[in-house]
């Protein structure tokens, strides 16, 4: 009786929560007309920049780019007359909609127990009523890749459009990719070891104890993958259905790839030798000191997901700009890859603003704004769907007073599958709040 009563109050204790911070932006209507965006200069991002062009899109889908099109006599016709026009812009990591509040455990749902999880599914646990997604996509980005974490194999990622009433309907891909957190390389020597709890032997030990555990979990997975096709041959007994086996079995068989987080050199080369060994595929997560290994990369034709551009350099002896010039060398090096956000839930607004500052560090704009649109869409699989603006792929789309890399640039109107995003959320309303208390103030005309 105890243990109901407690389980009661902590239900009724979780809906008095997500309730209290449940968004009220109300999600777009499906698209019931052709909509034409008339006037602004559209960078189509694969195709060049069209001056004074059109967009024509209808259930959702581009139906017509250029200057000379054909609008229907139903269409509703937007003016954009000194506005651009881009594709909605793809964050390629982040863990929007699985957090709510960081010090509330029970707004938390983007870690599971256990070192082990390959059967977590991010789309299942993600908030639709979180109020991350509102602040987030009006600031351009309409995508998002949302990624369990963990110690180790953490579970599959989704990408997820940051409109709509539920999860299901919010889901664009699902699952992209299966994430494990590379276990740490310890060094001989390095700064911090004086505050570490275990000795550089220890946390050694520990390290390829990890490394076992995921070459163990394959080797089972694989094992329950030839137990399950012998079923249907004679006399072979069946076997009970395992979800964790059961979910890599698509990472087994090429499908889905597996999205390695590694930030070292030495993590990076070892995560593509074991790789090599599985005979998987990976994405390379992070990528710290992916440059220092970008020939091999390059020569594999392994992508990289750079993450948390706006952080400090990696090293103590490392030039204070290592952190911006990653991208451009990986360009340089003719490596593919994108910029996801920095991994969190709060301020993933600021990705165009990390696109900006590779930039402003040697990467040319153009790689820059195909880092954060159809670089990522490649890198996903979902290229043939979003990244671009060219008829049949999504009309979703946004437009700008400017260049989304500049932080002055303000996002006027988005479309995600043709529908029209309600911009608003709870920081707009707070600063039409205060807009408000002081004007009446007289301080402000």
């Amino acid at each position: 009786m105890k243990i109901k009563i407690i389980s009661l109050i902590f239900a009724l204790t979780l809906i008095f929560v997500m309730n209290l911070y449940a968004s009220d932006i109300i999600p777009g209507k499906p698209q019931n007309k052709p909509i034409a965006l008339v006037g602004g200069t559209i960078h189509t991002i694969t195709n060049g920049t069209i001056e004074n062009g059109i967009v024509l899109f209808d259930k959702g889908k581009i139906v017509a780019v250029g200057k000379d099109v054909n609008i229907p006599k139903d269409a509703e016709v937007i003016d954009i007359k000194g506005k651009h026009v881009y594709p909605g812009l793809i964050n390629a990591f982040t863990t929007i909609g699985l957090v709510e509040i960081g010090a509330v455990r029970a707004t938390r749902d983007v870690t599971e127990v256990g070192l082990v999880n390959p059967n977590v599914r991010a789309e299942v646990a993600f908030n639709p009523d979180s109020e991350h997604p509102p602040v987030t996509r009006a600031n351009g980005i309409t995508l998002a890749l949302v990624v369990p974490t963990g110690d180790l194999i953490a579970g599959q990622s989704a990408l997820m459009m940051l409109d709509g009433w539920t999860w299901e309907d919010m889901t664009l891909k699902a699952p992209v990719g299966l994430h494990i957190y590379w276990p740490r390389m310890v060094q001989a020597q390095g700064f911090g070891f004086m505050f570490a709890r275990q000795s550089p032997e220890e946390m050694k030990k520990e390290t390829e104890k990890r490394l076992q555990l995921i070459r163990e979990t394959f080797q089972k997975a694989r094992a329950y993958k030839k137990a399950k096709e012998a079923e249907t041959q004679k006399g072979v007994p069946y076997h009970d259905t395992d979800l964790k086996y059961e979910a890599m079995i698509p990472v087994l068989e090429g499908k889905v790839p597996v999205f390695v987080h590694a930030n070292s050199a030495k993590e990076i080369l070892s995560a593509i030798q074991w790789a090599e060994s599985e005979g998987v595929k990976i994405v390379i997560v992070g990528g710290a000191d992916s440059w220092k290994v970008a020939d091999v990369l390059k020569s594999k034709n392994i992508p990289v997901i750079l993450t948390n551009i706006h952080r400090l350099p990696s090293g103590r002896d490392s030039d204070y700009d290592e952190p911006f010039t990653v991208a451009y060398k990986l360009y340089k090096a003719g490596v593919k890859f994108c910029i996801g956000g920095e991994g969190g839930y709060y301020n993933e607004r600021n990705l165009p603003y990390q696109a900006g500052t590779c930039a402003a560090f040697g990467l040319p704009r153009e790689e820059a704004l195909k880092a954060i649109t159809i670089y990522p869409a490649e890198i996903l699989g979902v290229a043939d769907k979003v990244g671009s603006i060219e008829p049949g792929k999504d009309a979703t789309l946004i437009v700008t007073t400017g260049d989304p890399l500049e932080i002055p640039t303000q996002v006027i109107y988005e479309f995600i599958q043709g529908r029209k995003v309600d911009l608003s959320n709870r920081q707009t309303k707070l600063y039409e709040k205060y807009v408000e208390k002081y004007r009446r103030l007289g301080l402000l005309k």
